[in-house]
């Protein structure tokens, strides 16, 4: 499955970005999908999941209370919504796929997309 993630930019401390990651290539409902960011000079770390029908979902502490991700077979498009964004929260964020759940090591995930940065200035 290809997949191109969409909607990062600049913003402030306090405000809110949507990120989307459209996929094409197999069934995206087969998949269950992961969004993860990369701040400089770190490695790659999980943020949040989602499973294949969009009924669970997972979240690393850190976004627990302000970040929500969803998904949309239909459109075969999986989002996430970032609110009180954090400049902690600047990195690049990219959405991955996989056939198994849970998976927050990105070395499980099977398909990556590229990258959106995201920078939240203070």
């Amino acid at each position: 499955v290809q997949l191109q993630a969409s909607g990062g930019g600049l913003v402030q401390a306090g405000g809110s970005l949507r990120l989307s990651c459209a996929a094409s290539g197999r069934t995206f409902s087969n998949y269950h999908m992961d969004w993860f960011h990369q701040a400089p000079g770190k490695e790659r770390e999980f943020v949040a999941a989602i499973r294949w029908d969009g009924v669970t979902t997972y979240y690393a502490d850190s976004v627990k209370s302000r970040f929500s991700i969803s998904r949309d077979n239909a459109k075969n498009t999986v989002y996430l919504q970032m609110n009180s964004l954090e400049p902690e929260d600047t990195a690049v964020y990219y959405c991955a796929a996989v056939d198994r759940w849970i998976v927050v090591d990105p070395d499980g995930m099977r398909y990556w997309g590229k990258g959106t940065l995201v920078t939240v200035s203070s």
